[in-house]
């Protein structure tokens, strides 16, 4: 790091071509600091015509066939688009609300699909739904500015502002999960970590002794050849006390109502032959036990919304170091480790473990996991490595810190370029952890 002195107040001798037009090597290095494009386009270039109307219209209509697909996994990506949103508008109003300019608020990265101009800020969609991002001027050395904006820069502003605009984000997810938290615990109750002694099935196999008797999703198992069963554990080994070929009466309730299903049980194939479950008697059912919810009154879930953030934040902070850990991830790629609390993942893989919430949990499941998500993307994005906010925070404590040692009032400056090895080391890593999630989540998928 180095002392450094802003654009207004460098020396008047200082050479004419301090400020030559950036390289494309300068700009990528900007926009990676800066967590977004640094480009701006005049009002005839904005992507407001025909073409970007297209491809809203596309984008709805991804979004309407989502709905129709998988409701569950529908309401889930709803839900992360809409904290995508929430986290850019905090940056957003504490970034004007404390005088900085904001140039562009962008939904998701990549060229323009479409934009408008209302003011100084260019607000639109472009096309990679990877994150989103908010152009703030200045936002360090490297991002030069026109020197009538300087006084409105994000580095120019004092200590508690920029701490406050770069922490804005994070703050915004954690707000998030506490209204997520109050809505579920004011509905639904608290989850814990019981569940209701009870069987219900997720899915059955299609072909199988459950399809072919007439048993569906959504069923209630009670018995299974008179022997009661309440966990999905007591399911399996009862059905496997019986005989392939065997007659069996399942008794179920749905819609209310209590059935009884002559099943004849098939034998267990899908495991290798050496396997002690090969050639066991087979219902052909997916089931679990709903999560067992304890009820609280208003007062109380507003409580332990906000209380419950500090357990849940610890747990993700565990998380995160399991999942950076380079041992895990090569265990999991090559079949060693089957943790899945150390197994990296990506939006995509818990979109489709949604679908397994929705279906046990309903609603106020999806939200609950929604509400994790939201405080996990909080603590992490405040780790202190660029280009995440919690390195730009960082760097602010850092600049605060020098400033009060040197006992002067004289501003400090850090030189963020010699970082750049350090951020792009930090960016490499994250896109190892989220290939390998991808492919961890195609190949072996969770839900």
């Amino acid at each position: 790091m180095t002392d450094q002195l802003t654009p207004t107040d460098r020396s008047a001798d200082e050479p004419s071509n301090a400020f030559a037009p950036p390289s494309r090597a300068d700009r990528v290095k900007s926009e990676i600091m800066a967590g977004g494009s640094v480009t701006e386009l005049n009002d005839d270039e904005l992507a407001n015509g025909w073409t970007g109307f297209v491809a809203m219209a596309a984008i709805a209509g991804l979004f309407v066939w989502l709905a129709f697909v998988n409701i569950w996994i529908f309401v889930f990506v709803v839900g992360v688009v809409i904290s995508i949103f929430l986290h850019e508008l905090g940056h957003f109003a504490t970034a004007k609300w404390t005088g900085m300019k904001a140039t562009q608020f962008f939904l998701f990265f990549g060229p323009r699909l479409w934009s408008f101009r209302r003011g100084e800020t260019e607000y639109g969609v472009r096309a990679i739904p990877l994150g989103a991002f908010v152009r703030i001027i200045g936002m360090n050395r490297m991002d030069e500015v026109d020197p009538a904006d300087e006084s409105r820069t994000y580095r120019q502003a004092t200590f508690p502002r920029r701490l406050l605009v770069i922490s804005a984000g994070s703050m915004m997810h954690i707000m998030i999960a506490i209204v997520l938290l109050f809505a579920v615990y004011s509905t639904q109750g608290e989850i814990t970590a019981q569940d209701e002694p009870i069987v219900m099935v997720g899915a059955v196999s299609p072909g199988l002794p459950a399809s072919e008797a007439g048993i569906v999703a959504d069923d209630q198992i009670v018995s299974v050849g008179g022997i009661a069963v309440t966990t999905s554990i007591e399911l399996g080994d009862t059905v496997r006390t019986f005989e392939p070929g065997d007659i069996v009466d399942v008794v179920v309730i749905r819609d209310g109502v209590e059935q009884t299903i002559p099943v004849g049980l098939g034998s267990n194939g899908a495991v290798p032959a050496d396997d002690p479950l090969f050639g066991t008697a087979l219902l052909g059912v997916r089931s679990y036990s709903p999560a067992l919810y304890q009820d609280h009154g208003i007062v109380g879930s507003a409580v332990n919304s906000v209380t419950d953030i500090v357990p849940v934040s610890w747990e993700s902070m565990k998380g995160i170091v399991k999942v950076v850990n380079p041992v895990n991830m090569i265990g999991h790629l090559t079949g060693t480790n089957d943790d899945l609390s150390s197994r990296p993942t990506t939006l995509y893989g818990v979109a489709t473990v949604s679908d397994d919430v929705g279906n046990s949990g309903g609603f106020a499941g999806v939200l609950y996991l929604l509400a994790v998500l939201n405080v996990f993307v909080g603590v992490f994005n405040m780790l202190p490595l660029l280009p995440l906010d919690g390195g730009h925070a960082a760097i602010a404590c850092y600049e605060r810190f020098r400033e009060w040692r040197s006992g002067t009032k004289q501003r400090y400056f850090a030189d963020v370029e010699r970082l750049m090895p350090f951020a792009m080391g930090v960016i490499v890593v994250l896109a190892m952890l989220m290939f390998s999630g991808l492919y961890l989540d195609i190949t072996q998928p969770i839900g």
